[in-house]
């Protein structure tokens, strides 16, 4: 019997739009239950927000990026490779002038470095599986690129 996965969140945000569009904050909380995190965030700059803060956008590209790094490791464990770090440095695209205004691009740049030699080919072919198998991936209208570099001992 197939299950379905559930995720709850829960924002919050108190002040006044009474004054305008300019002039009320953009900071606000979620929670995410049953964990004890809570995270302030705000909108981005660009949208009257705080630079110093987390923003709904840069979650959306880090839930990409996390969702393919947990993605391939499983997948190169499953296969018996010894993957021994991977870091990725993702970048989201919002062009306003294509509207509606949305994150259009991620594009992932995981850097992955082997333990042990491996086929390069073998690597990035995991690598495409990993994000055929991404939830994430897979529930966004967003282009999602993997653009990998595969470190391997010679």
């Amino acid at each position: 019997m197939a299950r379905t996965h559930s995720y709850a969140v829960r924002c919050t945000w108190s002040g006044s739009t009474g004054s305008g569009y300019e002039a009320y904050g953009r900071a606000h909380e979620a929670a995410m239950p049953p964990t004890r995190t809570r995270l302030t965030l705000s909108a981005d700059a660009a949208f009257r927000g705080d630079a110093a803060l987390v923003n709904p956008e840069q979650l959306l590209v880090l839930a990409a990026a996390s969702c393919q790094l947990l993605s391939f490791l499983a997948v190169a464990a499953r296969a018996r490779l010894d993957v021994i770090a991977y870091e990725d440095d993702a970048r989201g695209e919002m062009p306003e002038a294509d509207p509606p205004v949305r994150l259009a691009r991620i594009v992932l740049r995981p850097r992955i470095t082997m333990g042990a030699p491996v086929a390069e080919d073998r690597v990035r072919h995991l690598v495409e599986v990993a994000h055929r198998e991404c939830y994430i991936a897979n529930s966004l209208r967003t282009e999602v690129v993997v653009e990998p570099t595969i470190v391997v001992p010679g």
